[in-house]
């Protein structure tokens, strides 16, 4: 029997299989998941990925479910609650950013219907990357499609969303196929 090949980063945990197997390169067209993400990323800075898959569920629920406006409303009790919350990293910089990040949310979808029109556009024909990964080294952290998008949302106000980070979301979101050749979801 024929071993199933995958990235070589989801290892051998069940929920990064998982993950990686049923999300990681899909391309992903909804808002609230497109936000869902950016908090997550956001999140994730300087931490490894599985500390905060494995928090996600916390995440939902001291996010609302993702829900930008709600998100966007967040008051200084909402800020204390969520630093006092073991289910997510609770980290005030982080915290802060993922609630300014909602209202920028919120404004890019006002300027361009949607924030996943807007992300989709800096990507020709708004259809995934598909890079050439033959392995994990040759997996970028950065691009210079990473460098201009995070160079915008700065503009526009957004923290915690450096082009490393605008990277993974571009990965994470299916923005970019950054699946190695002989993995299984390539």
């Amino acid at each position: 029997m024929k071993q199933e090949i995958r990235c070589g980063w989801c290892g051998t945990d069940p929920m990064y299989i998982k993950y990686h197997d049923e999300e990681w390169g899909k391309p992903v067209y909804d808002d609230k998941t497109l936000f869902e993400f950016i908090i997550l990323e956001g999140a994730q800075a300087g931490l490894s990925w599985i500390n905060i898959l494995k928090r996600r569920d916390g995440y939902r629920k001291a996010f609302v479910d993702f829900d930008v406006k709600k998100v966007a409303a967040f008051t200084e009790a909402d800020e204390e609650r969520l630093m006092n919350d073991p289910g997510i990293i609770r980290n005030k910089l982080k915290v802060k950013a993922a609630i300014g990040n909602a209202k920028h949310f919120i404004e890019i979808q006002k300027e361009f219907g949607s924030f996943s029109d807007y992300i989709w556009g800096f990507i020709p024909d708004k259809k995934p990357i598909q890079n050439k990964i033959l392995t994990l080294k040759d997996v970028p952290a950065r691009t210079e499609l990473s460098d201009a998008i995070s160079k915008d949302m700065k503009k526009r106000g957004f923290k915690f969303f450096g082009t490393t980070i605008c990277y993974a979301h571009m990965q994470a979101t299916g923005m970019v196929n950054d699946h190695v050749a002989d993995c299984i979801c390539r």
